[in-house]
């Protein structure tokens, strides 16, 4: 990818709360266990594609992706992410 390819696709991510790298998870089937991938891009369909532990590339919509958050208490929680993607930004007070 080039420098501005790189930049479009960081600034991307972070319109929806999410950036290059970080750990996401997601189940090849359902009913499987979990697995850690780490975010990669959005691509134009909407879809975010990560790679997997193997270093395998997939595209899967948002609503089967999972990214940890502080809860309600502060501690860490998988929401998904189009959850993250809706409340990720701070409101300004004034």
């Amino acid at each position: 990818m080039g420098a501005v390819t790189t930049a479009v696709a960081a600034n991307t991510l972070a319109r929806i709360g999410l950036h290059a790298g970080e750990p996401v998870r997601f189940r090849r089937a359902e009913g499987r266990r979990w697995e850690i991938g780490r975010v990669s891009r959005v691509e134009p369909d909407g879809s975010i594609t990560l790679f997997d532990a193997d270093g395998g590339a997939r595209s899967l919509r948002p609503e089967v992706l999972m990214v940890r958050r502080p809860g309600t208490r502060g501690r860490p929680i998988w929401r998904t992410i189009s959850e993250v993607a809706v409340t990720w930004e701070q409101l300004n007070l004034f």
